[in-house]
Parts: C-alpha cells; structure tokens; sequence
C-alpha cells in the first residue's frame, strides 16, 4: 500500500471509513431475498418486488443527490442522507413483520443511500480537483475491499440473525455520516465557511432542463453506461442458474466473485498499463471497459464450461475496474459546477440498467437457457460500445471547435 503514502491524511481516513461503509452495506444486500423468502416465508416473486422496489428509491435517488447538491448544500446532503439511511435500518427488525411497511422502508433505504453516492463523489471532485481521477479509482478499490469483506461475513451473521445485519449496517451509514459531519465541521474552521459555500453550495446558474439540454455531456455515457449493466445481469440470470443446472456446487458461483473481488485489488497494474499505452481519457476507457465486457459474453456463450465462465469473469472484471472510476472523473473534469447534477443523472441511468436488466434475462433464460441471454448480452455491449464511441467523438468535436474558437 505504498501508493497511500502519496494521499494526505484526510484522504486515507476518507478511504477507511468508505471501506467500512461499503462492507457494512454488503452485510444486508445480498441477503434480501433470502431474508423475505427464509425469515418472513413469503414468495420469491415478493423477493424481487422488494428487490425492484430498493432499485428504484435508488434511481430516485441518484437524480436527487445530483439536483440537490448546490441547493442544500454537501454537509446537509452527505450527512443527512446517510443519518436517514442508517435510522431506515436500524428500524427494519421492527417493522419487518407488517409487509407494506417493510417494503416502503426498503425503498426509503435505497433512496437515501443513493442520495449520498453523487455528493460524496462530486465532493471528492471538487475538494481533489488535480488527482480526482486516480483518487476516484483509490476510493474504487477500497469499496471493493470492503464488499468483499462484507460479502464473506453476511452468510455466517444471517446463521446468527438477519436483524444483526441490519444493524450492523446501520452501524457503519452512522460511522460514515459522523466522519463527514466532523470532517465537513472541520474544513469550516480551517477554510472558513464562506470559502466552503463557493465549492460547495454556488448555484450552476442554469436551469434543470438547460443542464439536461447539454446532452454531450452526459447522454451517451448515461446510455452506454445503462446498457453495460443490463448485459452484466447476466451474470445473476444467466450464469447462476446455469452453474446451477450443470450440477455444480453453489460456492462455484460465489468463487466467481471472489475472483472479482481479488482482481480488483491486485490487477490495478493491468489496468494502469492500458490506461497509459491505449486509453488516456476518460472517453477512450468507457470504450476499452465497453469492449472486455463484449469479450466476456462472446467468452460466455462460446466456453460455457467453468474454465469459460472464469476467463469470462476475468475480462469483465477488468471492464468494471475501467469504466467505475473513469464516469466520474469525466464528469468532473468537464460539467465543472455542474457535475453533480450530471453525475446522479446518469447514475440513475445505470441503476436503471441493474434493474430491468434481470427482468429480461430471466424471461430468456426461463425460454432457451444460457445462450440466449449470452446474445441478448452481446448485443447490448455493442450497443453500449456505439455510445461510448458518440460520446468521445462528440466531447472531441466539441473540444476541437472550443480551441480553434480561442485561436481565432
């Protein structure tokens, strides 16, 4: 970890608390269907209403945390989203038992811990303006580690109980919003607040359909980035059901996203060496990531065997590790003022994705098994590899027409 070395103090305390977050998280999610189906006995087309409904307060969400960054502020916003999102769980084992009440605080849940993913990371843009986009990549992979920490332990606490996951999750949204009260509290002490407010609460100075009018900056990122994680649904709709079918042991599947989980962390150089000798910008790696997640599907339905499914997940992985810091970053670098705003507005688009994407796959894998999926994933990807492809052709048409403006 000598690269932390680099980072000031602020920074490797901001990582450690986002690990402990993100682990605590990993705790309760992976555990939601199970939890409805096993602890409350209802039906697993109940499971997945519940499923879609914490989506979507997360696409909600998302737009939210970006449109209200520059009105409320990013204290109220961080602190008090992720306040709610932890008094949301620590109040489930309560009301877990009068469904409809569940299902509204399931959604409440999503919708505020969607609202402090744009703030805290158009924070970090703005607060870290010249390494925000290796910075966004540090913050990648110390979330990552803590998912997978998380991820191990939430099977051996749900043997203990389902509700001491809740609130251990709730624990750690109440650990992350303490940092950033304390650590915002600060910074208006050393800056001052008048100097905080410019950062922080300075209106864009346009209009919510302005900003939404400015599509070069965000509608075909927005859109390839939907459409990359609808086709990775393939991997809870049609690998984990395939595993299941060849007869293979369950933890088969869980190794695939160990295996996820241990790349991550130690193929940071891979990734380094691509972005250095083939994708500089943040445009050419959304392209790249778009392009290993074609590989993948191709690798899926061509090598249906383990061995297959494990190069596949290898490939992904490597297009998730391109893509997760490469959004931000861009958006930070290019809306200025304005990032919040566009960094919800296409986070809501990817939520989107995730959600109907297993809706549709699982009405292809119900009909024709894996292949079909496999196809429906491959043609997404080249969808999604077409809008990355607009959108750096139009950011470069842009770019161009700005500096031969200054020129002339």
């Amino acid at each position: 970890m000598k690269f932390l070395q680099s980072y000031p103090n602020e920074v490797k305390i901001f990582l450690a608390a986002s690990l402990i977050n993100s682990a605590g998280g990993s705790l309760m999610w992976p555990l939601t269907t199970m939890y409805v189906f096993d602890e409350l006995g209802r039906s697993m087309a109940d499971a997945g209403l519940v499923v879609m409904i914490q989506a979507f307060g997360g696409i909600i969400g998302q737009l939210l945390g970006g449109a209200l960054y520059h009105r409320v502020g990013v204290k109220r916003l961080i602190v008090g989203s992720l306040g709610l999102c932890s008094l949301g769980l620590f109040a489930l084992p309560f009301i877990s038992s009068f469904w409809v009440l569940y299902m509204i605080m399931m959604g409440f849940i999503g919708l505020c811990n969607a609202v402090s993913m744009p703030a805290i990371q158009a924070f970090v843009g703005f607060r870290f303006a010249d390494r925000r986009g290796e910075l966004f990549n540090v913050i990648y992979v110390a979330n990552n580690i803590g998912v997978a920490l998380g991820t191990a332990l939430s099977g051996f606490l749900a043997d203990v109980s389902y509700h001491l996951t809740f609130i251990l999750n709730g624990a750690t949204s109440a650990v992350l919003a303490l940092f950033f009260l304390n650590y915002l509290n600060r910074l208006d002490k050393q800056e001052g607040p008048v100097h905080l407010a410019k950062k922080t609460k300075a209106g864009t100075g346009e209009s919510v359909p302005a900003l939404l009018g400015n599509t070069r900056l965000y509608l075909y990122l927005g859109l390839g980035s939907l459409f990359l994680w609808f086709g990775n649904s393939i991997w809870n709709t049609g690998v984990s059901p395939h595993i299941i079918s060849e007869g293979l042991p369950k933890r088969a599947y869980g190794f695939l996203w160990t295996l996820n989980g241990i790349l991550i962390f130690v193929a940071q150089p891979v990734t380094t060496w691509i972005k250095r000798w083939f994708a500089k910008e943040s445009s050419s790696q959304m392209t790249a990531s778009g392009l290993f997640y074609l590989a993948a599907y191709v690798v899926i339905l061509m090598l249906p065997s383990y061995s297959g499914l494990l190069f596949a997940m290898v490939l992904a992985t490597l297009g998730e590790m391109l893509i997760s810091p490469a959004v931000p970053a861009f958006i930070s670098d290019h809306a200025h003022k304005a990032a919040p705003f566009y960094i919800g507005v296409t986070g809501g688009m990817t939520a989107l994705g995730r959600m109907i994407g297993p809706y549709f796959m699982g009405i292809l894998y119900d009909g024709g098994g894996l292949a079909p999926v496999a196809w429906l994933s491959i043609g997404i990807a080249v969808v999604a590899v077409l809008c990355f492809v607009v959108h750096a052709m139009r950011n470069k048409a842009a770019e161009r027409a700005l500096s031969e403006s200054i020129g002339g």
